[in-house]
This record gives structure tokens, C-alpha cells and sequence, in this order.
């Protein structure tokens, strides 16, 4: 039986407002005692009922009970022994405390005041016990959809990352064929880059995010496989500042955005070119900027705001922002557009505190 104090005392203090409460419900209905009469049996009356109902639900409790409170005649029970033991208990130590001849059931009272004092008590016992476990309960249910949201989340980009790898290796596989008819040294070169790459990414953590040093690890391991097939035509670099280096991000978020550059940007520009992806944070500091631009044929203003419009026109980027708006919601984004100079510039958003 594992005790959460925190809930417990928090429990205690908003007993000990509802018995001020009660206290002043009790004062309009007999004004010939003291407030603090009223607020001293109300007290003890209260709080007997609540460590009875309190600690008498751990062992009556099941692990399929919602909020931790006892479901059904289990339930029940505990709530009426608690007001059972809380008015008579609690009467006689207000008694005791407060002075005989002035309690709830002292002899000095008339039967029609005990039969008033014991409903108030019953009638708030019961709707505070109610009270309690609605509020346990409606907890268990928002934990419980939370719990199956983030699983449907982590489902979905598992989904994703498994289905960009694949595009990923088709394309190297289909370059490798050319390779090996025109080429065959440098598609053993590329074969071997693919065998390293493969294991790498195989024997790494299936986990849903990783250090953005990872992700830069993977994308020179992939940008180096890809060197092989362009030769020379392909130059690249890395720029990863340390205080960035243990960031968290989705696994395979930036490579699409490499393979978009090399396929409509470098591969149809006769000499190729060169790409640079670097980390930075924001302004305002909230969030990290992951850059990847190239000095490819370029992207004219009208394609880059088609891009925006369609998300899922490039089934690369189109992933890139699903999973962004998976893992971060609004708070990630994608931007793509041209840079002044030729070439083109993709410009991922991250969060540094996931929401």
C-alpha cells in the first residue's frame, strides 16, 4: 500500500476549508453558540470523516478502481462507516475539547437539533466523499486519455520514420544500379557507405527522439554515401554549435531536406554544388533553427509558396511537417524558400520544451 502524502495533505487542507464552510451553515441555523463552537465540532466531526474515508480506502481499493478510490459497495460502505465514526467520534471529542452540555449530541440538546446535525453531517459527508471521488476519477480518465493520445502520437512517427527509410534506401539502391554498369569502384565505395550507414542506423535507439548530435551523425553518414555516387559535384558541411549537440529531436527530421536539396537542387545544376546544414537558436531564444541550404538551380518565389500550400506535395517534406506537427503541434514548422544569392533555404522550427 503506497501512500501519496502530497494528495493526502492536500486532501486534509480542503477538508479543513469545507468545515469553515459548514461551520457558518451551522452558525445561521443555531446563532446561540459561538462561531468557534460551530467551527471546533465542525472540525473534528470533518476531519474524523475524512481520515476515516482517507485511510480506509488503500486496503478496500483495486488496482482496475479509478482515481485510487474504492468502486461500487466497497465504496459505499467506506463513506458510511466514515460519517458513522466522524459524528459520534467526533461529537464526543468536540465535547471533550469544547465543553460538555454544548456538542451535537450533548443531553442538553433537543432530538429535533440532533436530527438536524446529523443530516448536515451526512449530507456533507456524502457530497464531499462524491466530491472526492468524481475528482479522482475524472484525474484516472484524463490520465488514461493522455496516456493513449501520446501512444497514437509515438504509433504515428513510428510510422513515418519507417516509411522514410525505406524511400531513402530505394533511391540509394536505384543509384547504386547505375553505378555498378558505369562505375563499378565507386558502387563498392557506395555499397560499403550503405553497409555503414545501414548499421548505424539498425543498432541505434528505436527511441522517439534523440540528441541532435545523433541526427548530425546520420546526415554526414548519409551525405558521404551520397558523395560517392556525385563525386565532386557534391560538397557539404556540418555546423553543429555544443550547446545544441544534446537538443532532443525525432529521428530522420533534417535528412529529407538533405535528399530534397541533392535531388532538385544539386543533381540537375551540371556542376553541382554545395550543401550546409547548421543549428542555431532563435532570437527570442524558444526555439532552435536547424538550416539546410544548398547552392542548387534554386527555388523560385512561386514554387516556394506552393510548397507551403501543399504540404504533402513532396512526400519528403510533407513528412518533415507531419511529424513536426505531431511532436510539437503549432509551435514546429517547416519554411522553404529561395536565397538571394541561387540556391534554396529549408529552415526547420523545433521547440526547445516540447509542450
Amino acid at each position: 500500500m503506497k501512500i501519496d502524502w502530497r494528495d493526502v495533505l492536500r486532501h486534509g487542507l480542503l477538508v479543513v476549508a469545507f468545515c469553515f464552510a459548514i461551520a457558518a451553515v451551522i452558525n445561521s441555523i443555531w446563532p446561540n453558540k459561538s462561531y468557534l463552537q460551530h467551527l471546533g465540532y465542525s472540525m473534528c466531526i470533518g476531519l474524523l470523516i475524512w481520515l476515516v474515508i482517507e485511510f480506509g480506502r488503500y486496503p478496500l481499493r483495486r488496482p482496475t478502481d479509478p482515481g485510487g478510490w474504492p468502486h461500487g459497495w466497497r465504496g459505499g460502505a467506506l463513506t458510511v462507516a466514515g460519517i458513522v465514526v466522524g459524528y459520534y467520534a467526533g461529537s464526543a471529542l468536540g465535547d471533550w475539547l469544547i465543553g460538555g452540555g454544548s456538542g451535537a449530541i450533548s443531553s442538553g440538546e433537543v432530538q429535533h437539533d440532533q436530527r438536524v446535525s446529523l443530516a448536515i453531517t451526512v449530507l456533507a459527508g456524502v457530497l464531499g466523499s462524491y466530491w472526492f471521488y468524481s475528482r479522482g476519477h475524472n484525474s484516472a480518465l484524463a490520465a488514461r486519455v493522455s496516456a493513449a493520445e501520446r501512444d497514437a502520437s509515438e504509433a504515428r512517427l513510428k510510422l513515418l520514420e519507417t516509411q522514410l527509410e525505406p524511400h531513402m534506401l530505394f533511391n540509394t539502391l536505384a543509384n547504386l544500379r547505375v553505378l555498378i554498369a558505369v562505375d563499378p569502384p565507386r558502387a563498392i565505395a557506395m555499397l560499403d557507405r550503405l553497409n555503414n550507414y545501414l548499421r548505424a542506423t539498425l543498432s541505434g535507439s528505436r527511441a522517439l527522439t534523440h540528441p541532435l548530435s545523433a541526427e548530425f551523425e546520420r546526415l554526414g553518414d548519409y551525405l558521404a554515401l551520397m558523395a560517392v555516387r556525385m563525386g565532386e559535384r557534391l560538397r557539404f558541411s556540418l555546423d553543429l554549435p555544443p550547446e545544441l549537440a544534446g537538443q532532443q529531436v525525432p529521428p530522420l527530421i533534417l535528412q529529407p531536406l538533405v535528399e530534397n536539396s541533392i535531388r532538385h537542387g544539386l543533381e540537375p545544376k551540371v556542376e553541382g554544388g554545395e550543401i550546409v546544414v547548421r543549428a542555431r537558436l532563435s532570437d527570442d531564444g524558444t526555439s532552435m533553427l536547424v538550416e539546410a541550404s544548398d547552392t542548387g538551380v534554386g527555388i523560385d518565389a512561386a514554387a516556394a509558396q506552393a510548397a507551403a500550400d501543399d504540404p504533402g506535395g513532396s512526400f519528403g517534406l510533407g513528412h518533415v511537417r507531419e511529424r513536426l506537427a505531431t511532436v510539437y503541434g503549432a509551435r514546429g514548422r517547416l519554411d522553404i524558400g529561395p536565397l538571394p544569392g541561387g540556391g534554396t533555404r529549408a529552415v526547420v522550427h523545433i521547440p526547445l520544451n516540447r509542450p
